[in-house]
């Protein structure tokens, strides 16, 4: 008699927890459910591309600021040397309000000498 009651218990608490674990999976294939995981993962997804383009950018200001200081870009301009050139660049400005539209011209400096290693000599 205990045998019997010994697995009758058991097969009816297999019965609970196979019944719970197949509801629970039912849950969990319904199109809101499936709806609600797609919106995470691709909120998750989105959270770990915004975090990398905040390393890669980290990464290229520390890298860019190594290189300024290897090249000494950011050292003071010495007398002895000669002056940087400036290229002048033409803008057209947004249309004044008498109607025609005005030019500004903008100064950018360049370097005095150049690393580009393919110009002509």
């Amino acid at each position: 008699m205990f045998r019997r009651t010994f697995w009758f218990t058991a097969g009816a608490a297999a019965g609970v927890w196979a019944t719970t674990k197949v509801n629970r999976k039912i849950k969990q294939l319904t199109p809101e459910s499936l709806a609600a995981q797609a919106a995470d993962k691709a909120l998750e997804t989105g959270h770990r591309l915004k975090d990398f383009a905040l390393d890669v950018r980290d990464g290229m200001v520390r890298r860019e600021a190594e290189l300024g200081g290897a090249l000494g870009l950011h050292d003071p301009v010495d007398a002895g040397l000669p002056p940087r050139h400036h290229l002048a660049v033409e803008a057209a400005a947004p249309l004044g309000e008498a109607g025609g539209p005005h030019r500004t011209t903008t100064y950018r400096t360049l370097p005095s000498n150049s690393n580009n290693r393919n110009e002509d000599h």
